[in-house]
């Protein structure tokens, strides 16, 4: 709601909450509310990290969605770093591996469906100013979490006063976080901001270990290092091809960079 009353576009355009494709939205925000359930239970059980990472796999999956939803032509350098970040996938999640758990499905459907509703965005109506559509998914992603919180587990009393304080501090560090990335969308393209996202692997091996004493290096390497790197192919593959389009329209020369 913030970031959709900073938008001065939303302004100019008499502040319209209503679009065309609502239904479209709102299913996003069912989407996202299976995308948030499965991955909070998977943080309590499994290693942050582990679980954290898992989720990266969102890039290769968003790969994969795009080709029958939005009709993308996918070469095979894409395919090739798609193939890369699940081989990852699979090492991190370990089948077959002793210490396997089942659990380590929950954050893969996670980012499976947190693919989904990115590739999903790009269906929406270019003149839909994104925080509108933050604002419905987000709106049934609240409600859907009230729903789940009542037919799976149901509400437990609060065992001290400071539980209170970390859910409201997770709270606000995830708005934050959420203000932050559509401030940052808005002033370049994701490609270019994709990369920065990969730090999250390292960052959340160091939380992991600093609050809970995790240190699952088996479980995370090599497997992590090609979630990443196939993220990382996917991302330049796409600035190369941005770089064409443009070059084609003669908006860039050979010698300037995205």
């Amino acid at each position: 709601a913030i970031a959709l009353w900073s938008s001065k576009d939303w302004h100019a355009k008499g502040r319209q909450l209503g679009m065309r494709q609502w239904r479209f939205a709102l299913m996003r925000g069912v989407v996202l509310t299976f995308a948030q359930y499965f991955f909070y239970l998977s943080l309590g059980l499994l290693s942050f990290a582990t679980a954290s990472t898992i989720t990266y796999a969102s890039a290769p999956f968003a790969v994969a969605l795009a080709v029958p939803l939005l009709r993308e032509q996918v070469g095979w350098i894409r395919w090739a770093s798609v193939i890369v970040g699940f081989v990852g996938v699979v090492m991190v999640v370990g089948p077959g591996r002793d210490s396997f758990s089942p659990a380590a499905l929950l954050p893969l459907a996670a980012a499976a469906c947190y693919a989904l509703t990115g590739v999903t965005a790009r269906m929406m109506d270019d003149e839909v100013p994104t925080a509108l559509i933050n604002l419905y998914s987000s709106g049934v992603a609240a409600l859907g979490s009230l729903l789940l919180a009542f037919v799976s587990t149901g509400f437990s009393p609060l065992a001290q006063l400071s539980d209170l304080g970390w859910i409201l501090a997770m709270g606000t560090f995830g708005g934050i976080a959420v203000l932050l990335l559509i401030a940052a969308y808005r002033m370049t393209e994701q490609s270019n901001l994709a990369p920065f996202s990969y730090f999250g692997i390292p960052i959340a091996f160091v939380l992991g270990w600093a609050f809970y004493g995790e240190t699952p290096w088996a479980e995370l390497f090599p497997g992590a290092l090609l979630i990443a790197g196939g993220g990382l192919l996917i991302v330049w593959r796409e600035r190369q091809a941005r770089r064409a389009e443009l070059m084609a329209r003669g908006a860039l020369s050979s010698d300037d960079d995205l």
